[in-house]
């Protein structure tokens, strides 16, 4: 197919003021808006997370937080809606702040704002924050007041997670003393009710409880002997009629030891007189050894005895009686410790299983001080701040240069997006005109042949007049668009925030 170049640069030529008109709109949009767009620059902080400096086999902190967690920690509570609210209106970020919405100033604070974090591995933990503006003292102001705000909740955070460790192993210890403490008085209350009947006794009852039945075997033979003693007197006085032989054996070591201080004193009276010091010694003697004597001698409420016999017999019956009575007590007591005995057993049950609770207590109690000295430790490392925490390596500085926009590249842009507007609409004006134009266009529509074809010959003033008007156009466009632009953004909104609202409401966020 053979393209007729001179016949589509002479429609070029005819049409050339829509091109001229459309190339120059779409220009001189571009061009104003290179110029007139505010100037944005760009702040930078950068921040560090540091490892504790202090080892964690020395003394460990009890908030124990990755580096990529806790930088993700401090970015969400930095870009809280507070926090920015705080920001925009104490330092006034936007010029047309007024007109502002609070949701469109935290979403442009938002926009305006870039945090960055950069990890890897064997690599140090690294958050770049940026912020872009108008204002270049503003945009500095504002990142490294996001910085403060992270150094600050950083370390509030993590003082405060240290603190709620510490009082939560405080309680826990309280509340473990206290259980301790009411389960040593119930062990000590069960010790006490059941005094006689512990096992750590146990030994020390059964060989009291074998020394009382051996003495209770040896009453029964004193008493035996007793017994045949008494019938033998009784017998030795039917044979005899007399009870001498016997006296001996019954008296007392006490009535032997005065009938021996007696001859004593009656040897003394045969050499001395009754006033030599001997003699008055022996006479206190033996009065005290009567005493003793006469308090040993039975009671009865019948009438004396002066039968031999019967005085024999009556201190038989005495010290047989004397003996019962012992054997008795003796008897009760052994009952009390057997009965001691058998309770032992069930009360080292309960008291195993006191003393059993008692020491899983005392388990979990060393455990929770142990565990409280350390956050005690971790609390102390916080403060300090020797734990892991965030520095900063390179503060925010006013910035000297924009960093937007590329006016140049927007304005060559637009120059060159006219053109190609300018050049599309021309193909789309020729591709929907179906008209007449071209002795080509007559043999494709008519099937004849031509001889001769006239053109359409404009007169001069025609040609003039079109000429103007596509020159009055195109001044107007190249002169009132950017005036107009001009005073949309000196006195009703800046451009690039007539731009934004206007994609906001479409639903288009830049």
């Amino acid at each position: 197919m053979n393209i007729d170049l001179k016949y589509y640069f002479s429609v070029f030529l005819r049409r050339f003021h829509y091109f001229a008109l459309v190339s120059a709109l779409v220009s001189a949009v571009a061009v104003t808006a290179a110029l007139l767009m505010p100037p944005k620059y760009n702040a930078v902080a950068k921040l560090l997370v540091e490892s504790p400096q202090i080892p964690d086999d020395l003394a460990a902190s009890t908030v124990q937080t990755g580096a990529v967690e806790q930088l993700q920690i401090v970015e969400q509570m930095l870009m809280t809606r507070a926090n920015l609210l705080d920001i925009a209106n104490r330092l006034r970020v936007f010029p047309q702040q007024g007109r502002m919405s609070p949701d469109e100033v935290v979403q442009g604070m938002h926009d305006a704002t870039t945090i960055q974090t950069l990890s890897g591995k064997d690599e140090a933990t690294l958050m770049v924050i940026s912020f872009t503006g108008g204002n270049p003292n503003k945009t500095a102001k504002i990142v490294n007041d996001y910085v403060s705000l992270i150094l600050q909740q950083n370390a509030v955070t993590r003082q405060d997670r240290a603190g709620k460790t510490l009082d939560f192993f405080q309680q826990q210890v309280d509340q473990l003393g206290a259980e301790l403490d009411r389960q040593g008085s119930k062990i000590l209350d069960f010790k006490n009710q059941n005094a006689a009947a512990l096992p750590d006794s146990l030994e020390f009852r059964m060989s009291q409880q074998s020394i009382l039945q051996d003495r209770v075997g040896v009453l029964d033979r004193d008493i035996a002997s007793l017994n045949d003693q008494k019938n033998r007197l009784i017998a030795v006085f039917n044979q005899t009629g007399q009870v001498s032989s016997l006296a001996d054996d019954l008296r007392t070591p006490e009535q032997k030891q005065l009938d021996a201080l007696r001859d004593q004193l009656a040897q003394a009276l045969a050499i001395y007189s009754s006033q030599n010091p001997r003699v008055k010694m022996l006479e206190a003697q033996i009065g005290q050894m009567e005493k003793v004597v006469q308090a040993q001698a039975p009671i009865t409420d019948s009438a004396p005895l002066t039968s031999p016999l019967d005085i024999q017999l009556a201190e038989i019956d005495a010290r047989t009686a004397s003996l019962v009575d012992q054997k008795d007590g003796i008897t009760k007591e052994i009952e009390a410790i057997t009965a001691s005995i058998d309770k032992t057993a069930a009360n080292g049950i309960a008291l195993s299983a006191l003393e059993r609770d008692h020491a899983n207590i005392q388990a979990q109690y060393n455990s929770a001080v142990d565990r409280l000295s350390k956050a005690a430790t971790g609390e102390r490392i916080e403060l300090l701040s020797q734990g892991q925490r965030i520095s900063v390596i390179d503060q925010a500085t006013v910035p000297d240069s924009p960093t937007s926009p590329n006016r140049m590249m927007i304005a060559l842009g637009g120059v060159f997006g006219g053109v190609f507007m300018g050049l599309a609409l021309l193909v789309l004006m020729e591709l929907m005109n179906r008209s007449v134009r071209r002795p080509v266009d007559l043999v494709k529509k008519l099937g004849i042949t031509p001889l001769a074809v006239l053109p359409y010959v404009r007169t001069k003033g025609e040609t003039f007049s079109r000429r103007m008007g596509a020159l009055a156009a195109t001044l107007a466009v190249v002169l009132g668009v950017p005036a107009a632009l001009y005073a949309l953004h000196t006195y009703y909104l800046p451009l690039d925030l007539l731009v934004e609202q206007v994609m906001g409401k479409v639903g288009v966020r830049l």
